[in-house]
């Protein structure tokens, strides 16, 4: 990603630019020891942003249409209950035991400004969580919750990273978050679909 390589550009400079200035520090030449001072700040704590937004986006793939994002096999196992097994396009699988009527998936949304697409950003998103919803609102309130995450763990989470750090808003376009849930009542086949409006879930085609 050519965000990783501008992090590494960017940084060597501003060591260079560093070492340039201590240089100009032992030789009392005060006024180029502060100009590659500053600039040498400058140049690293970029290249710092830089590196950052790489390691946050990590996890998260480029969307450009509508595409697969996981497949759920749900199976109920009692009064409900199911359980529903999540495999991923990169071969991943887990499998979650659901309390509720109905299987809930979300997911962060990043959009980033049509001048960051230079550096190879892209709309990009990443499932975050599953969990049963019941149909009935008190249920809702006082029966079981049963929350699990799908997003791997990583250093920095760059949707996390945006909402507490305004050095951020002048890559970011939008970041939201976008959420899908269908009933479950019977064994079923179903994809989570997302595209640049946000998360979809269907049965499969062709799921007997």
């Amino acid at each position: 990603m050519l965000i990783e390589l501008a992090a590494a550009l960017l940084g060597a400079l501003g060591a260079l630019l560093l070492i340039a200035a201590i240089v100009a520090l032992f030789r009392a030449r005060f006024m180029r020891f502060a100009v590659r001072l500053l600039l040498g700040a400058a140049l690293l704590s970029l290249g710092s942003a830089f590196g950052a937004i790489a390691i946050g986006m990590q996890g998260y793939r480029a969307l450009t249409r509508e595409e697969l994002a996981a497949r759920i096999a749900v199976q109920p196992t009692g009064e409900q209950r199911f359980r529903a097994t999540v495999s991923w396009p990169d071969g991943r699988r887990a499998a979650y035991d659901i309390a509720g009527d109905e299987i809930y998936v979300d997911a962060h949304i990043l959009k980033w400004h049509p001048w960051a697409n230079y550096f190879g950003l892209h709309t990009a998103y990443e499932l975050s969580r599953v969990a049963g919803r019941y149909r009935d609102l008190d249920a809702e309130r006082r029966a079981p919750r049963t929350v699990y995450s799908l997003a791997p763990a990583r250093p920095l989470d760059l949707f996390d990273l945006r909402n507490r750090h305004a050095f951020l808003a002048p890559l970011v376009d939008a970041e939201y978050g976008s959420a899908t849930f269908v009933p479950v009542s019977a064994p079923a086949e179903l994809e989570v679909r997302v595209s640049t409006t946000g998360l979809l879930m269907r049965e499969r085609a062709g799921a007997q």
